[in-house]
Parts: structure tokens; sequence; C-alpha cells
């Protein structure tokens, strides 16, 4: 609860949360005037930014240079978002990912733990992050059968976030390692749509939520992503499951009609909005299943289209102009720039 208090000058601020009776500093949003009472000690203690900003004289921005007995420092961060960063320094973070809201709970902590260089906090909340949009094919993979598996929750469906949104949060706070990621589930999206913004995940009020326009930088590397996802299937389809029609490993006359009964399938069932990792990983089930083709060519094809998923994972980096994997900067190592 927030309680409304009136007195002399500060009769426009409100008592946030955290506030604590015994704390000797008050931090004072200059947006929506909201004071949190803490401890000097515990805000020094986490960050250096905070430790340097506390020793300092403060501009009288809000003609308040006390409140409640306590000396005022004016921060220009939203309510929202310093409420979760304070709250998370005396008690931890809790990071989840249950519904939309809780999206915008990690952005706040993401932010500010960046701003104000708190690097155990930012470290904390890029691998959580990470968890959801991963850096490995095997989190990926996670990430779909979740969301083709998990009940909508208010209407939104799981990740129940915008990969713009990720993508524009990685951005503002610098955290590479889910660019790809973003931008590969991001490419699903036609352009015409990604330009309205009209998407519910997009229109949705929050105050911690990222921008949800499409950077020109970033346009032309979601028009990369697009192509090559293109790319992708077409080869799939027209290359590696094709050439199986007319040289199918084995002898038998029946493979090659199996291949040919799949590619027709295949063609059938992608649309421009196909990812070609799960539609790989889904002709590999098929042909798992399939009895008319002999197991030397079900064991082979499972092999080499589960050795090219790998290698398509491998080469989303470059896609997006970065460098490998192994390369791009880890969640554990990022600290703010």
């Amino acid at each position: 609860m927030q309680k409304r208090i009136s007195i002399g000058k500060a009769d426009n601020i409100t008592r946030g949360q955290p506030w604590f009776e015994d704390g000797n500093i008050v931090l004072l949003t200059h947006e929506n005037p909201t004071a949190f009472r803490l401890h000097r000690g515990v805000l020094g203690r986490h960050s250096e930014i905070f430790n340097d900003m506390l020793q300092m004289p403060q501009p009288d921005t809000l003609n308040i240079q006390h409140f409640e007995g306590c000396p005022v420092v004016v921060m220009h961060d939203h309510p929202t978002d310093l409420s979760s960063l304070v709250i998370a320094l005396y008690d931890g973070p809790y990071f989840a990912n249950t519904k939309i809201e809780d999206f915008f709970y990690l952005c706040s902590i993401l932010r500010l733990s960046t701003k104000y260089f708190i690097s155990n906090l930012r470290r904390k909340a890029a691998q959580f992050l990470e968890q959801t949009w991963s850096s490995s094919l095997k989190g990926h993979d996670a990430m779909v059968e979740a969301a083709l598996t998990s009940p909508s929750i208010n209407g939104f469906t799981y990740p129940f976030v915008h990969p713009l949104h990720v993508l524009n949060l990685a951005r503002e706070t610098d955290v590479q390692i889910v660019v790809p990621s973003a931008l590969y589930f991001l490419s699903l999206y036609p352009l015409s749509d990604i330009l309205k913004a009209d998407h519910p995940k997009l229109l949705y009020e929050h105050p911690s939520k990222p921008a949800s326009t499409l950077s020109s930088s970033d346009l032309l590397l979601y028009s990369l992503m697009y192509q090559h996802r293109l790319q992708i299937m077409s080869t799939f389809i027209r290359n590696f499951c094709t050439i199986r029609v007319a040289e199918p490993p084995c002898s038998s006359s029946t493979c090659g009609k199996s291949f040919s009964r799949l590619v027709s399938q295949l063609h059938r069932s992608w649309s421009l909005r196909t990812g070609p990792l799960h539609f790989i990983a889904q002709a590999i089930q098929q042909v798992s299943g399939d009895q008319t083709i002999c197991s030397e060519c079900r064991t082979e094809f499972a092999a080499e289209a589960t050795k090219l998923r790998k290698q398509v994972w491998d080469e989303l980096p470059s896609v997006v102009l970065l460098p490998s994997w192994d390369q791009v900067m880890r969640p554990s190592s990022i600290m703010a720039g």
C-alpha cells in the first residue's frame, strides 16, 4: 500500500514501498514524486554509484532537501522501477515467467541494476532472461515446447512477452546473448505487423515496458534473419529432403516414394511464419515414426537432420552480425558498460 502524506512543500509526495521508519535517507522520484525511506549503508553496499550519490550534495530540483527528517536524493527513475529495485536489494529478486507482468518486473531490475552498476543483481536478471530466450538449442526447444503446451494467461500465450520487447530490453541493457534468439522469433512476424505495433503484447500498458518500435539498425537485422529463415526452409525441403526421393540411402523402392510423400506434406504445411528449427524437428519425428521407410533411411535422416538443426542454430549469431555463441558475452560475465 502507498500512503498519501501532506507536509508543507511535500504535500504532493506519495510514500512508496519499501519504507523503513528507521531509514536515514529518502530516495525521491522526480516523476510522479514518490519517496522511499531506506538505509544509506544498504544502498552503498550494493552499488558504488549509489554510494557516491549519497556522499555528494544533491541539487534541489524539487525544492525539497529533507523529508520526514531525512536528507533527500532525487532519482530520475520511474517509481515502479525504483520500488522493484530497492525491494530486490533488501529481500533478493524474485524472477518468474508465469504472466506478462513478470517480464516487466525483470525489466525494472535489469534496467536499474545496469544503470547503477549492481553487478550481482544484473547478472541474475540477465541469466533469468536467457533461460527463456536461450543461447542453446536445447533451451530454444524447451521454449517452443512450453509455448505449444502452456495455457494462455489473461489472453496472453507463453512466453507472454513480444520478442520486440525482449530485443529492445537487450539493446537498452547491453545483454547481447539474447539478441539472436529474440530476432529469430521476431522474424516470425510480418514486418507490416511489427510496424503497426498493434499486437496485444505490445499494447499492454506498464510503466516498465520497453519500446514497442523497431530501430533502424534492428530493422536491417530483422530483414537478414527473415530472409535467412526462408532460405533454410527452402534448402531443407528442396535439397535435404528431395534428394532422398531419387537417391535414398538404401535400395528399397518404397523409401523413395515415402520421402516423396514427405516432401509434398512439407510443402503444404509450411508458411511464412514457420520456424525452421521446430519444422525440421517435426520432420525428424515424422520420418522416425514412418514404418514405410526402412530403419537405415530413418536413422540416417534423423542423424543428418539433427546435425542440420545444430548447424542452423550455430549460425544464428552470424546472421545478425554477432560473433559465435561462445564469443557472445555470457550473462555471468556481463557488466554495465
